[in-house]
């Protein structure tokens, strides 16, 4: 007869131990903590690389909770998150999911982009979005009651999402909702100046050029320059190569494959820098 076991992680591993760079934008993170002490899921909304991932490194950082973070997909299901059995050397085992350590050890579980996950994931996050706060797993039986460290927050990027992928509003209400821009151009600065090591003036530069190729969005650009490629930017410029083609690779061919566009985009980078 096979064996059933339970295959335990260590929480450790999911500690976040060096405090990560974050410059608040406004309240948010009170926002987060408030909504953490008060039991309440989180969303977070925004564009991509403004600095939705960063902002729960920081929070779980700061109250010293284990992070399960899980970059839903197409093919993401809910034995994914809650856990599967696997058979190892003949023996039957039970492997827990992210979603069941998080309830286990109280921990924050981060599901990035939720609205790529398939409905199922849906179904097994409710009951831990209302006064229930409970797990449950079919195939072991149980039910897990979620401790007071644990937390459940989702990010959703709503303006880039096609239709057939909204949320539901019965979805969306379970959450409180924080919405995040880009940062204003002094903290985007800021940020690009400590995390990259270039100087003031160039970071400026390449902030005050992100801002303007931003306002192409809805005129065919369909998502703005993040932050992510600006500091990819930052870092490259002090390596040598070419600022054309630095300024190319990580603020022009990311973004988008029409001709025009690339050239309104160079046009507007050349206004900052000589290529």
């Amino acid at each position: 007869m096979l064996e059933l076991e339970t295959i335990h992680q260590d929480v450790s591993a999911f500690m976040v131990k060096d405090e990560p760079f974050y410059l608040s934008q406004g309240n948010e993170i009170k926002l987060l903590e408030a909504a953490f002490f008060k039991k309440i899921p989180a969303m977070l909304t925004g564009p991509t690389g403004s600095g939705k991932t960063r902002l729960i490194q920081y929070l779980a950082w700061k109250l010293g909770r284990p992070l399960y973070t899980v970059a839903c997909h197409d093919d993401l299901c809910a034995s994914d998150l809650v856990g599967r059995y696997i058979i190892k050397g003949g023996e039957v085992k039970w492997i827990d999911g992210p979603l069941s350590l998080g309830v286990k050890n109280g921990g924050i579980v981060y599901l990035d982009e939720v609205v790529e996950a398939r409905k199922d994931v849906t179904v097994v996050i409710h009951p831990l979005t209302d006064h229930r706060r409970c797990l449950m797993i079919e195939k072991l039986g149980t039910q897990l009651s979620a401790p007071d460290g644990f937390m459940l927050v989702t990010s959703y990027n709503p303006h880039y999402q096609s239709v057939s992928k909204e949320l539901k509003p019965s979805t969306r209400q379970r959450f409180v909702n924080i919405e995040l821009g880009w940062p204003n151009e002094m903290i985007e600065t800021r940020v690009i100046e400590v995390e990259s090591g270039l100087d003031q003036l160039q970071a400026s530069y390449l902030v005050k050029a992100a801002n303007r190729i931003r306002n192409l969005i809805n005129r065919g650009l369909e998502e703005g320059i993040s932050t992510r490629e600006i500091v990819y930017a930052a870092k490259l410029i002090q390596c040598g190569i070419p600022i054309g083609e630095v300024l190319c690779a990580t603020m022009v061919e990311p973004i988008t494959h029409d001709l025009d566009l690339k050239a309104s985009i160079i046009e507007i980078l050349k206004n900052y820098f000589r290529f």
